[in-house]
């Protein structure tokens, strides 16, 4: 039996000011830090141990992952950054605030560039060097999928206790494989911010049980958090 942590990012600073971050590089706030450094110290009171921790490039899941590996006394163990853990590139809407986004393009289109599985928002005009103009989350799920084959899934198979830190929508991707969820019900999951999410794997990596190591209500009351968001 093998367990493995998924922990979505602290709060960013555009998180807290309600804009599309996708792949825009913003760092935590304090509330984020303390939100990190929460989730640290119930893994290591639950008396979790990593051997590999696995991010993204960007600040917010890094900043989030060295806080909870240092509050767990952890803070020299490998840490690999991917960019196939990012979040979903939000394209022309990066950078834009939800609710104007709202009154120009209305709650139903926007809702549906937000959590459709296959449906992508607008492209970006201008385009990073090696960025794409836009994801939708089967773009996601397509990245996702072969870095867990390649890089995750060998870690945990050697014996390793790993941590993946990450974001919504990559998170809501790795989860979808894992429970081999529908395309039409992946829509409607909701993960909430840096709550640890424990799945207990068999030999061959099937699932055997997942759950949260908060409290039920606390848990229960941050994804409610993440459906209002949606709701916008």
């Amino acid at each position: 039996m093998h367990k493995i942590v998924l922990l979505r990012h602290g709060e960013s600073v555009w998180n807290k000011e309600n804009r599309f971050a996708g792949w825009a590089d913003v760092e935590l706030t304090e509330k984020g830090i303390e939100q990190a450094r929460k989730a640290g110290i119930v893994l290591k009171e639950q008396g979790f141990v990593f051997d590999a921790a696995f991010t993204s490039v960007l600040k917010r899941a890094v900043q989030t992952t060295r806080l909870v590996l240092q509050e767990m006394g952890l803070g020299n163990i490998a840490i690999e950054q991917s960019w196939r853990l990012n979040e979903r590139h939000y394209g022309a809407l990066q950078g834009v605030n939800r609710k104007e986004a709202v009154k120009e393009f209305g709650t139903e289109q926007v809702q549906i560039w937000r959590r459709s599985y296959n449906v992508r928002p607008p492209a970006a005009v201008e385009q990073k060097e090696n960025e794409p103009a836009c994801e939708s989350l089967e773009d996601v799920f397509s990245r996702v999928v072969p870095y867990w084959q390649e890089k995750i899934s060998p870690a945990i198979r050697q014996g390793k206790n790993v941590l993946i830190s990450a974001h919504g929508n990559s998170l809501r991707a790795l989860v979808k494989m894992l429970d081999e969820i529908s395309d039409e019900e992946i829509e409607k999951l909701n993960i909430p911010v840096c709550i640890p999410l424990v799945y207990e794997l068999s030999g061959g990596l099937r699932p055997q049980q997942h759950y949260y190591l908060f409290d039920e209500s606390e848990v229960k009351k941050a994804i409610e958090a993440v459906e209002k968001e949606s709701i916008l």
